[in-house]
């Protein structure tokens, strides 16, 4: 699932004061206009529930793109650069000062928002408020795959779960555009910034961050096994007192190296954000789980997927093996694998799925832990039916090369 990310918020701030514009003078005005728009729409975004936040997303993006266009105009304006083919010049008056509050870098005080962040340059603002757009596209994402997630309502059939995939996929990929141009525009800033949130290397793991969940959404698209593990615990399924699920014949080994090349687009993410820790602190615990749990998760579909080949190749025991293997690369074997009745390893697993079940309904932080649970779930299923095969057909081998003997 993309990161939940927390979108940030800022303080009111008058362009009039800092900027003039002899070729264009409503610039700084209009700017100070939509950008205090953008202030209050992200102010009404934090305050909401975790519920609602969702379909207020269509504000923010509208917020967002209004102010965009404005911002880079007084930016372009100041090097003297044409806007749309015509010449526009902004003088600045004094330095500006505005605030933004990081939302990537770990707070000081655990549990205590972090502060506001005073950054005195147009450079600055013009990464906090591309990087809120990266972020909020990102959420759109999360939010067009929620219903394929979700027991509390109809499963959806193909085309919508295609329309969904498809629609998620646009907005990550435009999120990984906007984090690799900020990543190359960074390059011209000689200055350090004032927080971990803005720099080149966040930049630039945040877009490899978001190409691994793309790539992993190509291969859900044509992937039926996680379909076929949530549509059998929705429980306002129908479909099954028709027919089972069809689960057609992948292109396994293709979709294992996608799966491999998403886990290491996400190893080098990680490689970017940790070890961070200087005078701008240290990046989210958080999010370096997930991107820990995404890494993990790319690797045990991998697994899966060379195990479905060696299984359609009459390779039913090998197809075992890399279906265990898969799950020690998701960090779910324990002690207690194999053993019958009840265990704690086993309770807390059943503890954690529920409780990810929970936050699916109520649409509150969910897949937090980058899928790593539900492709869990596939390989369970998976290998329950695999080793009931093996199980079935091994015993009857020796009977059936005695007959053929004689």
């Amino acid at each position: 699932m993309p990161f939940p990310f927390t979108l940030p918020t800022t303080s009111s701030f008058s362009f009039s004061t800092y900027f003039s514009s002899d070729s264009h003078p409503s610039l700084p005005l209009s700017a100070s206009t939509y950008r205090g728009v953008l202030r209050d729409t992200l102010k009404k975004h934090k305050r909401l529930q975790a519920s609602e936040q969702s379909p207020h997303l269509a504000s923010v993006l509208l917020a967002l793109n209004n102010y965009v266009p404005y911002l880079l105009a007084v930016d372009s304006g100041l090097g003297n650069q044409p806007v749309a083919g015509e010449g526009v010049d902004v003088v600045l008056k004094s330095t500006p000062t505005l605030e933004w509050r990081p939302t990537l870098s770990d707070s000081a005080i655990p549990g205590r928002e972090t502060t506001r962040m005073k950054i005195q340059s147009l450079e600055y603002e013009i990464y906090f408020v591309l990087s809120t757009l990266a972020y909020t596209n990102t959420l759109l994402s999360r939010a067009s795959l929620h219903p394929l997630y979700s027991s509390a309502a109809a499963f959806p059939n193909a085309e919508q779960r295609t329309l969904a995939i498809q629609t998620a996929t646009k907005h990550l990929l435009l999120a990984a555009s906007i984090h690799d141009y900020l990543s190359t525009r960074s390059d011209s800033v000689s200055s350090a910034p004032p927080c971990i949130d803005i720099t080149k290397s966040t930049f630039k793991a945040l877009a490899l961050l978001a190409l691994a969940e793309a790539t992993l959404l190509a291969v859900l698209k044509d992937d039926p096994y996680p379909a076929a593990v949530a549509q059998d615990r929705n429980k306002n399924d129908k479909e099954w007192m028709i027919k089972a699920p069809e689960i057609p014949k992948v292109r396994a080994h293709l979709f294992a190296r996608l799966c491999l090349a998403a886990a290491e687009h996400a190893a080098n993410a990680l490689s970017l954000l940790s070890g961070r820790e200087g005078k701008m602190g240290k990046v989210d615990g958080e999010l370096l789980r997930y991107v820990e749990d995404l890494k993990r998760t790319g690797r045990g579909k991998a697994c899966r997927f060379f195990g479905i080949d060696a299984e359609l190749g009459g390779q039913t025991g090998i197809g075992i093996a890399w279906l265990m293997a898969g799950k020690h690369e998701l960090g779910l074997t324990s002690k207690d694998e194999g053993k019958k009745g009840l265990s704690l390893s086993k309770f807390k697993k059943d503890w954690s799925e529920k409780r990810e079940d929970k936050k699916i309904e109520k649409g509150t932080h969910w897949g937090a832990d980058a899928g790593r649970l539900e492709e869990g779930r596939v390989l369970e299923m998976l290998e329950k039916k695999w080793v009931k095969m093996n199980d079935t057909v091994s015993p009857l081998l020796p009977p059936l090369v005695e007959m053929l003997m004689y």
